[in-house]
């Protein structure tokens, strides 16, 4: 992901036009109550308006202007000095401090040569300032200094901004680089636990199949079927993988999403649904998860439990969010470690359990005979 150069000159460039034209406002109204004969300052300070005002609405319609410094500082140029030949006073030294800004901006460093040439033509402007007043020499001379104080504190700014646009772009870039990655990983972990050991089955009995059919034909046959009975099997996992994919909306608030699996689930089973839903916006990862874990309980709901009513609830503990799912079916006696419900053929289980794992967290199953079930799964939000 790349940044544009153009973004942070263009950005400064209209910060530094509308403070000269603040400054310029400023100065002619404090010049207009003070000075003794104030008509000279009036066009004077119209073509500097004019001026920041001009640059402002190209900036606004074209920011790449400032990729081409040498026709915007003449320009800017032409117009400072026709502000001197004007009035040589005040609002020409708002200008031309805006303009040396200007050149710092859009020339860096570079521009200090045009800022000190400002500066020159602000002592030539303080001579004849002083030969009217002479009594404001110490605030008069300090006035040509500020040019080059303006360009190379406008160079050094826009040099900073430019870095942090760029630093800030390469951080959003790393992590989507990050996210996408992770995403990858996932989905590699779900095709692998389940599509691709399906296919390897179905695999090895393809294999198998060409030398059964000349040497034992009730061997092919069992075999045929297996292949059969397999690529049926691969098809439902990749079908359900794919459900699982599109079960979450990460665009749309948590809850809502967990509320319409519960609507449809209910719909489709006919199993009553009560929700408990606390505020949340997890990462999309752990999003992703207790949505599979979500649709694997409730999946094994109306297998197996028989019941009649299901609880759902996601509440916060601690760094945790926790989804629990509770119904009041039949029951069933849970074994000391989760990793023996393989031997009863509770894989639905076992899989929630290896979901909440890998995303750092776990889940908690309760369970007995008649008295419904309680699946419990809190992951670090």
């Amino acid at each position: 992901m790349t940044v544009d150069r153009a973004v942070a000159p263009a950005a400064l460039g209209r910060a530094v036009l509308l403070g000269r034209g603040a400054a310029t406002l400023t100065a002619a109204g404090t010049a207009l109550r003070l000075a003794p004969d104030p008509r000279p300052l009036l066009p004077a300070a119209a073509v500097a308006l004019a001026a920041s005002a001009a640059g402002l609405a190209v900036l606004a319609r074209n920011p790449y202007v400032v990729r081409h410094p040498v026709p915007v500082l003449l320009l800017d140029a032409l117009l400072t000095l026709a502000v001197l030949a004007l009035d040589p006073g005040i609002v020409f030294f708002c200008a031309a401090a805006g303009a040396a800004a200007l050149a710092g901006v859009v020339a860096g460093l570079r521009a200090l040569p045009i800022a000190a040439a400002y500066a020159a033509l602000g002592y030539v402007s303080a001579a004849h300032v002083l030969a009217a007043a002479p009594a404001n020499a110490e605030f008069v001379l300090t006035f040509p200094i500020a040019c080059i104080l303006a360009a190379t504190a406008a160079a050094v700014a826009t040099d900073a901004l430019r870095r942090h646009v760029e630093l800030s772009v390469s951080v959003v870039a790393s992590a989507q680089h990050a996210a996408a990655a992770d995403e990858r990983a996932r989905l590699a972990r779900e095709l692998h636990d389940s599509v691709a050991k399906t296919l390897r089955g179905v695999s090895f009995a393809a294999l198998a199949l060409p030398q059964s059919l000349r040497r034992h034909p009730g061997l092919a046959e069992r075999l045929a079927d297996t292949v059969s009975t397999g690529a049926a099997a691969a098809a439902r996992e990749a079908r359900d993988l794919l459900d699982g994919l599109r079960c979450d909306e990460p665009t749309r608030a948590f809850p809502a999403v967990l509320t319409d699996m519960c609507g449809s689930w209910q719909r489709a089973t006919g199993i009553a649904v009560a929700l408990d839903l606390a505020s949340a916006d997890p990462p999309v990862p752990v999003r992703y998860e207790l949505c599979r874990i979500l649709q694997e309980a409730l999946r094994n709901t109306a297998r197996h439990a028989a019941a009649t009513t299901v609880t759902v609830t996601l509440s916060h503990a601690g760094p945790h969010l926790v989804l629990t799912v509770t119904d009041d079916g039949r029951g069933f006696p849970v074994p000391p470690s989760l990793v023996d419900l393989r031997t009863e053929h509770r894989y639905g289980i076992l899989g929630m359990s290896e979901r909440a794992r890998l995303s750092g967290g776990a889940l908690r199953v309760s369970s007995r005979p008649g008295g419904g079930t309680s699946v419990e799964a809190a992951i670090p939000a």
